[in-house]
């Protein structure tokens, strides 16, 4: 699935981890430092003070936890993919 719109800026690995946002069913391979990659190249992140993580997509805000594992839960993808929806990067209508 290809998103809509892609910034031009974004680089393959970017470009993976948008797919895995958007596959079906939820991606369970989606690591924690490849949302961070592809958030700060898109939007901003900031590390607060408890150790979480506030994202900013457009008009969307998402605290995050960093997962004690290195891969992304199946609801945090599902709230990405509600972000990226919401800025523009969802897949293409066929």
């Amino acid at each position: 699935m290809a998103p809509t719109s892609e910034p031009v800026h974004l680089s393959n690995h970017h470009r993976t981890t948008l797919a895995k946002i958007f596959q079906h069913p939820v991606s369970h391979n989606l690591e924690w430092k490849d949302v961070l990659s592809l958030m700060g190249a898109v939007g901003t992140v900031e590390e607060k003070h408890d150790g979480k993580f506030t994202m900013v997509l457009g008009d969307e805000t998402e605290t995050l936890e960093r997962p004690r594992h290195k891969e992304v839960n199946a609801q945090e993808v599902l709230d990405l993919r509600r972000m990226f929806t919401s800025a523009g990067f969802g897949p293409k209508a066929n």
